[in-house]
């Protein structure tokens, strides 16, 4: 696009663009999981365990509510990524335009609704008792402040569909950093205890989302908006609704099967929660490779949707699941090999139990983590490509495989079972989602790779 000063994904090797795109994605949501990680290091090394488990016990209802935003605003940048690819010069200041308008709106209902419901969803998960108080007071605070995590999703997805991987990295960066200031100031000189550790992430969020905001208007003169950006139309807003919607309630889906895992794992007391959320939180790091693939391919196939180019869709895909499977074998590696060591990170000098309890998970989590990677790629590409349904009902699958998992598995096989649940949750949604996108493509090449 002439002026926009966007990258065109749309010519060039699949291949090099990917890498290009992904690595600097990768070393952002690296640094995103380094400050949620800084919480949970700092509150289980300074104040203690059952604080640490506290703040893993709302990792379900965070995601929750985090998710659907997550979810609601990438998609509404895949419209913004379709009229890059299309070199529609109106059309996508007009799309960031609608999304922040309808970005104000989630934010207004959302902040009220998780605040009304946070304690009672605390309770109907079986919040051990010595920790629910600690877990309120740390979600509170996210919850109050979930604009921050709008605006700095809505940003950075904003930016990455002009092709800018690099921008959001910049931000997350300084969020970290900001982050894990604040932790300490918080919770070591303030006394804020979980609190304080939430009140960390919140205004490092927010600050991140204005500098990014700020830069990104300097960068891209697209982003600057005038008044006739501004005109709202409802046709308009329902195709960025139309993919945002279907994407945000994909993660919610998959949270209420996290909660219903969580409410299980709960039962076992507050020593196996602090196990598995150590554990948890390794796996988020590894599973950062497929995110950024994820969202990677998600753009990649957005901007050729676009611009009619659809076999270029399939060779990203073909790409994506090399690098997919060369990370599977490297992370299970990792983890299996060192993963005493990461989780000592999380809870100091712990009960063996507790280490026992986490490694225990992550060398179940290392066997399936291929079908992780799929999982990404293929939820994403069905995304960028529009077709927002079927990962919607992939998500439905999760939820599904957990609820059997929690409610049969854990009875059956005890914590085995809770062990169990993401991996079969996994397998569960990549299967379905693998069939879509074949027969999706094979569709199109029939028909002579048009959009159908």
């Amino acid at each position: 696009m002439a002026g926009s000063s966007a990258k065109d994904m749309t010519v060039g090797s699949p291949m090099k663009l990917i890498l290009g795109f992904a690595v600097p994605l990768l070393f952002g949501f690296l640094f995103q999981q380094f400050y949620s990680m800084a919480d949970t290091i700092i509150v289980g090394r300074t104040i203690d365990v059952y604080a640490l488990a506290a703040v893993g016990a709302t990792g379900a209802i965070a995601f929750l509510i985090l998710g659907f935003v997550q979810g609601v605003t990438s998609g509404f940048s895949v419209i913004t990524a379709q009229r890059v690819g299309a070199q529609d010069e109106q059309g996508v200041p007009r799309s960031v335009a609608t999304s922040i308008l309808l970005s104000v709106g989630v934010t207004i209902i959302f902040t009220i609704l998780s605040v009304l419901t946070a304690r009672p969803l605390l309770e109907l998960m079986q919040t051990p008792a010595d920790i629910i108080d600690d877990a309120y007071n740390y979600i509170i605070v996210i919850y109050y402040g979930i604009a921050a995590s709008v605006f700095f999703n809505l940003f950075s997805s904003i930016v990455r569909a002009l092709g800018d991987s690099r921008t959001p990295l910049i931000f997350l960066i300084v969020a970290c950093i900001i982050n894990i200031a604040l932790d300490f100031v918080c919770i070591l000189v303030f006394r804020m205890g979980v609190a304080g550790a939430g009140w960390a992430t919140i205004i490092a969020q927010a600050v991140s989302a204005v500098l990014c905001l700020l830069y990104s208007l300097k960068r891209f003169p697209v982003l600057r908006l005038h008044r006739e950006d501004w005109a709202f139309s409802w046709r308009f807003a329902w195709q960025h609704l139309r993919i945002g919607l279907p994407m945000a309630f994909q993660f919610s889906v998959t949270a209420i099967g996290v909660m219903i895992m969580q409410a299980a794992l709960n039962s076992f007391g507050s020593t196996t929660v602090a196990a598995f959320t150590a554990a948890s939180k390794i796996e988020n790091i590894v599973s950062q490779p497929f995110n950024s693939l994820g969202v990677t391919v998600s753009v990649f196939a957005a901007q050729n949707y676009g611009a009619g180019r659809i076999a270029r869709i399939r060779e990203g895909v073909r790409k994506s699941t090399l690098f997919s499977l060369i990370w599977s074998v490297f992370g299970a590696i990792l983890v299996v090999f060192a993963g005493r060591p990461l989780i000592r990170l999380f809870v100091g000098d712990a009960s063996a139990t507790v280490f026992d309890q986490a490694q225990y998970y992550l060398n179940i989590m290392a066997v399936f983590l291929f079908a992780l990677g799929q999982l990404f790629i293929y939820r994403n590409i069905l995304q960028g490509v529009g077709k927002g349904g079927m990962p919607l009902a992939a998500g439905f699958a999760e939820l599904v495989m957990r609820a059997l998992a929690a409610f049969v598995l854990t009875g059956a096989l005890g914590y085995l079972g809770v062990c169990l649940a993401n991996p079969i949750a996994w397998i569960g949604a990549a299967v379905p989602l693998a069939i879509a996108y074949f027969i999706y493509m094979h569709k199109m090449k029939k028909n002579g790779d048009r959009i159908v």
